[in-house]
């Protein structure tokens, strides 16, 4: 008996071993480098979104997901591309139960430059209630597509108001119309005029079929775009090179990726995304959410800003909005026995749960959270030209992708899923 214990004992010290072995064969400090000084290099100017240097990097990962074996998005490309569309509201009005409706009150998702509507004008109406998730509805409408009247109670204000201040919209597949009341619509008319001007964006996506479970996904992301030229400061550096913000986790990405690949033993499908315009208000990580059922979505581990140590030093990163979902208590689960440690989000004032790619699908209630070591109150290169390679730590990083792919194991597997945002909490 104890024969076989100790040789049961040496076969798992074995296996653990010859797994670490094939981990570091594929995530290691050299292969970082290799992907983070091209994504982070003077070549790729700073990687702006409307630019041409952008859609290098574009390029360049979708290259990667390419060698890596991950299958395109559709017809055959890895890139996702879209629309953003500046607005600018020119003027709103209209009469509602006889009563004139104040532009104040009225909000327009939509893509024309003109809209004139009225009772007859087949538009579904819905009455969105205080109790409702406004959010999530429109989630939902916009990836249905079509043409609604939404009748909005006054609960939903400061979210409204934030609507009708935004100036960007990814090209939507119909118009919605918003209106701040407590009344239903009986006989109406509504007009509105906007300026619309079109920008080409793309989000660089791949996928890797899941087995068992294909239409359960789990999602790896970062941003891969950054602040591009500014003014030159003192040392003549006029590139924003964003190293760490974000090529540290796009770079994340892509090794994740070759990772899971060798492996091939994803119950779950994987889709592997580097986003577009994080810096300019989170529009690919928007439109991106609108191609999936948020139901369909385990989990999401976006990866921001991993280059630089945490403030508990090495082997170790911060999870935000940490508290939402028992996610944290699996990846910790999965990481025992290792020397890496995940702790939660220590800049809560800071709100960086809202400010990165992962907000748009918790808002719909998916255990979408984001992995970071940046000392947010102290990271002196934050939005600088000085946020080059130079500054990173290679070993540190893939020590810290390393675990994100082990902590990951037991959802990758469908073995675990993580509980899911309560979306009617967030602000």
């Amino acid at each position: 008996m104890v024969k076989r214990f100790s040789y049961f004992i040496l076969l798992l010290l074995t296996q653990k071993a010859t797994f670490s072995q094939s981990i570091d064969k594929i995530i290691n400090a050299a292969e970082v480098e290799r992907i983070e000084k091209t994504l982070s290099g003077d070549q790729m100017r700073g990687r702006k979104v409307f630019t041409p240097d952008i859609d290098k990097a574009a390029d360049f990962i979708a290259a990667g997901f390419k060698k890596t074996g991950l299958q395109p998005v559709h017809d055959k490309s890895f890139l996702q591309e879209f629309v953003m569309l500046r607005i600018n509201p020119v003027s709103a009005g209209g009469v509602m139960n006889g009563k004139t409706l104040d532009d104040k009150k009225i909000a327009v998702l939509t893509g024309e430059t003109e809209v004139s509507i009225n009772q007859a004008s087949g538009y579904k109406q819905i009455i969105v209630h205080a109790a409702d998730t406004l959010n999530v509805l429109l989630s939902r409408l916009q990836r249905i597509g079509g043409n609604y009247l939404l009748m909005v109670d006054t609960a939903h204000r400061s979210y409204f108001e934030r609507l009708k201040r935004s100036r960007s919209l990814y090209s939507p597949k119909g118009t919605i119309i918003l209106v701040l009341t407590h009344e239903e619509a009986g006989e109406y008319s509504i007009q509105f005029k906007q300026t619309v001007s079109a920008q080409p964006l793309k989000n660089v996506v791949g996928i890797l079929p899941g087995k068992s479970k294909k239409e359960e996904y789990v999602i790896f992301s970062g941003h891969y775009d950054h602040l591009g030229v500014g003014k030159p400061n003192a040392a003549g550096d006029s590139i924003y090179n964003g190293a760490n913000d974000d090529a540290a986790g796009t770079t994340a990405v892509m090794m994740l990726a070759q990772y899971f690949a060798k492996l091939k033993n994803n119950e779950r499908t994987l889709v592997f995304v580097a986003f577009t315009g994080e810096e300019s208000g989170g529009f690919g990580s928007q439109y991106f959410s609108q191609q999936y059922d948020a139901a369909q979505v385990m989990a999401m581990f976006n990866i921001e800003m991993i280059g630089t140590e945490s403030k508990w030093g090495t082997n170790s990163a911060f999870i935000t909005g940490y508290e939402k979902t028992d996610m944290g208590k699996i990846l910790e689960k999965n990481l025992e026995g290792t020397d890496f440690k995940f702790y939660p989000d220590p800049y809560p004032d800071q709100q960086l749960f809202y400010r990165s790619d992962n907000a748009t699908l918790a808002r719909l209630g998916v255990p979408a959270h984001t992995i970071s070591t940046s000392k947010m109150d102290s990271e002196k290169f934050y939005h600088t030209q000085e946020d080059e390679i130079e500054t990173l730590d290679m070993k540190n990083m893939a020590a810290i992708i390393k675990a994100i792919a082990i902590s990951s194991t037991s959802i990758v597997a469908g073995k675990d899923t993580p509980s899911r945002v309560d979306a009617g909490q967030l602000r």
